[in-house]
This record gives structure tokens, C-alpha cells and sequence, in this order.
């Protein structure tokens, strides 16, 4: 019986009737003529109460849900959650859903109100963005259902109670994957680069078909069979991909509730990715004061899967990133000239001298793409109006610092490096781009 009450509960409407019914009570104090008609209303308020717990106690049916949550959420990016109900009593009923979500999200408002008729069955979908990595823990679906009459509800308790792990942002790589599949690359910001030559490893020779380049002709071979033949080419191959991430404390910056370390994450997945797709070999590895989470440039099957599971355990130490065992490391271990996307910032002229010999270094060897980060939050300071003495030092100072950006650009340019100054949300997209180029013009 304990158990029973246990899960009733008091309608927002019990206690409104109830509140009319005392100040009724209080009237009739003062007009004992209408002491007669507020019992007979007390007496009506307590059998449509019982009425209605029988209805929704004794009779047949009840409600039946279920969350259906993925087996791993994508940080950063809206992760759907369906929970599907089913009524099965023999009248419609008003439910109210509260969902316990993980801790990590902080919502402590969420609910879901709507109605739900006889032997009808109905879905919901709500998002969840994610800004950390990790472990996340979903308690139990709660579902409080009422009669039609309203004044009680029933707490039907659904212990699904799961932990799902969120990993770095796989839901870009369906996204890129489809924009590459439907030919729209152009419409989220991908350039279209011009191959420049041929930068194409020979395949063979062919008998020519109409539509082939006359400047692939091979005169030798056509004089030698009669016949016009043309020399068919591939693009070159197997060409060694490494995202080096720092994961110095500078990574740490937030950025619409991401580090830049998790941008820095997303976009390694991806470029990885797309590295594949592009017969090359990708690698990674991350660097502060050692290096770590190192995986070795391949163009395996399970390649993307280790690269993966290596990138969701990547953390920031909050240390000073040391760039010469960075280059001794790229020294020992890549023999082969690769493509090399350091993603890391500097937010001083002065913080990248530091680090300029290691950097020249690195490019004498392998072709080095420094990507680093605008501040935004400078820059739309900057763009605001000054209207005090005190905003106008701000904003002066504020514009220096963003001019210095524009400086350390120039300056890895002038020493032959390649490099992407970009917004964090715009990361990815920079990243395909300068991949693209590079690819086009043979630079690898």
C-alpha cells in the first residue's frame, strides 16, 4: 500500500479547487446561507477525487516508455535522445516527462508536457550538446500521468539508467562525407582548386577515347601501334598525414563552451578521415612537455577507429608546450617528407620567436602548416563602439593584440611556412581547404 501512495501525487488543480473550497468555508462564515452550498461542492470535489483514483490506480493499463539514447554522443554537435510512450488505459491521459540527464549539461528545468490518447502510442526528440569528453550517465525516465479530471498523477519510474561515452565530433565526418557524396563542398565554404600541372603518378598507357586530354598523348606509343594512345595518370598516393596537436596549456581557451583543444580534436578526426578517403596515410600524435597518444601514419582499415579512441583520451596538462622535443621527435621518427598540420596558438609575436627555430626546422624537412586561432572575443570588441576614455585604452590595446596575429602570419610566411589563422567554428573547414590546395598543387 506504501508503495502504492508512494508514487501519487497532487495535481497543480487539487490545490487550486481545494484553496476555493477553504475560502468558501471562510465566506460562509459571514454568509451562513452559503454554508449549505459549499458542502454540497465539498461533497461533489471529494467523489470526483475518488473518481479519479480509481481511474487512475484501479484501472486497466497504464504507461509504458522508453529512451533511446546512442551508443556514443559527438562533442560538440546536437546528439538526438528519442523517448518513445505507449498508453494502454482506457482513456487519454496528460503526462508530464522528466528526463534525468547527465550532471554535464546542468539542466535542471527540462520537462516535457503533452497528451497521449487511448491505445495511442506517440515520440519525442530532444538534443543534446556535449562540450566535454568523457563518461555521461543518464538516470532514470520519470512519466507522471493524469485522468482527464486532473486533480492526481500516477509517477511511472522507467529505470534505464545508462552511461554513454562522448567521443570527439563523428558526426562531421557524416557530414563532410555526404556534402562530398552530393557534390555541394562549395556551399559550406570549400574551395574548388585548380590542379596546377600534372602532380599525378603515371598509371599506363591507353588507347585514346574521345574526351581524353590531347596533351596526355604519347607519340611513341602511337607511331609504334598506329593508333593514338595516351599516357592515363592517378593522383599520387600514400603520402604521410600527421596532425600534431598541442595540448599546452594555451589549448585551453574556451570558445562557445569548447577548449580549443577540442576544436584542435574535431578537426584531426576529420582531416584524418578525408586523408583515407584520399589514399593517404593518417597519423597523429599530441605534444607538451613529452610526446604522447602517437599514432603512426597508415592507411589501414581500422585506422580511423584508433585514431578515434587515441583522440577521445586527449587532455590538456596545462604545462608550457616544449617545441624542441617536438622537432627531435619529428626528427627520429618521420624519415619521410609528410604533411604536417600543427594546430596550436600564439597570441604574441614574442611567444612565436620563441618557438620560430624549432618551427624552421621542422619545415627544412617536411612541409609544416602552423594553424592557430583569432581570438573573437578581441576581435568583436574591437568592432564595438568606444564611448568612455577607459574604452578607447581598451580598444587601443585590444587592436594590438589582433594586429599581432596578422604579424605572426607574415612572419611563418616570410621563413616559408605554411599557415591558417582562423576562427574556431570555421577550423574544419580552413583545414579541408589548405589539405585541398596543398593536394592540388603537388607541394607533397
Amino acid at each position: 500500500m506504501n508503495r502504492i501512495f508512494k508514487n501519487i501525487y497532487l495535481q497543480r488543480r487539487f490545490f487550486i479547487v481545494l484553496s476555493c473550497m477553504v475560502l468558501g468555508f471562510l465566506v460562509s462564515y459571514i454568509v451562513p446561507d452559503l454554508l449549505g452550498v459549499i458542502e454540497l461542492l465539498f461533497y461533489i470535489f471529494s467523489l470526483i477525487f475518488l473518481v479519479d483514483i480509481i481511474l487512475v490506480l484501479a484501472s486497466i493499463g497504464g504507461i509504458s516508455a522508453e529512451r533511446i539514447v546512442p551508443e556514443k554522443l559527438s562533442n560538440g554537435d546536437g546528439n538526438e535522445i528519442v523517448i518513445n510512450l505507449s498508453n494502454s488505459y482506457l482513456f487519454p491521459v496528460g503526462l508530464k516527462i522528466l528526463d534525468e540527464i547527465p550532471h554535464q549539461f546542468q539542466k535542471r528545468d527540462f520537462g516535457i508536457e503533452t497528451t497521449l490518447g487511448k491505445g495511442r502510442e506517440k515520440t519525442f526528440q530532444y538534443f543534446l550538446r556535449p562540450t566535454e569528453r568523457g563518461v555521461y550517465s543518464f538516470g532514470n525516465l520519470n512519466v507522471f500521468a493524469h485522468s482527464p479530471i486532473g486533480l492526481i498523477s500516477k509517477k511511472y519510474t522507467f529505470g534505464n539508467a545508462q552511461e554513454v561515452s562522448v567521443y570527439p565530433s563523428f558526426l562531421q565526418l557524416r557530414k563532410y562525407d555526404l556534402m562530398a557524396f552530393t557534390n555541394r563542398l562549395s556551399e559550406y565554404g570549400l574551395k574548388k582548386i585548380r590542379r596546377i600541372g600534372h602532380t599525378m603518378e603515371f598509371e599506363q598507357i591507353k588507347d585514346y577515347v574521345q574526351g581524353d586530354d590531347i596533351r596526355n598523348i604519347n607519340w611513341k606509343a602511337t607511331a609504334k601501334k598506329g593508333q593514338l594512345m595516351v599516357n592515363q595518370y592517378q593522383d599520387e598516393k600514400s603520402q604521410p598525414i600527421y596532425s600534431v596537436i598541442d595540448k599546452g596549456r594555451v589549448m585551453k581557451m574556451p570558445f562557445n563552451g569548447l577548449s580549443l583543444l577540442d576544436y584542435a580534436i574535431n578537426a584531426t578526426l576529420v582531416i584524418s578521415h578525408i586523408a583515407i578517403k584520399k589514399q593517404d596515410k593518417a597519423g597523429m600524435f599530441a605534444f607538451s612537455r613529452k610526446i604522447e597518444n602517437r599514432v603512426v601514419a597508415e592507411r589501414r582499415s581500422s585506422q580511423m577507429n584508433l585514431i578515434l579512441e587515441t583522440l577521445y583520451n586527449l587532455e590538456t596538462n596545462f604545462e608550457e608546450s616544449d617545441y624542441s622535443r617536438l622537432y627531435a621527435d619529428i626528427k627520429r621518427n618521420i624519415n619521410h617528407r609528410s604533411l604536417i598540420l600543427l594546430y596550436s596558438n600564439f597570441e604574441t609575436l614574442d611567444a612565436l620567436q620563441r618557438q620560430l627555430p624549432y618551427l624552421q626546422a621542422i619545415a627544412k624537412q617536411h612541409l609544416l602548416v602552423v594553424i592557430f586561432f583569432e581570438n573573437t572575443e578581441l576581435t568583436k570588441f574591437v568592432d564595438e563602439k568606444a564611448e568612455t576614455i577607459q574604452q578607447i585604452f581598451e580598444k587601443t590595446i585590444a587592436e594590438k593584440f589582433v594586429y599581432e596575429k596578422k604579424l605572426i602570419v607574415n612572419e611563418l610566411r616570410k621563413y616559408g611556412i605554411q599557415t591558417i589563422l582562423t576562427k574556431p567554428e570555421n577550423l574544419t573547414i580552413n583545414t579541408i581547404n589548405k589539405y585541398l590546395e596543398i593536394k592540388a598543387r603537388g607541394l607533397i
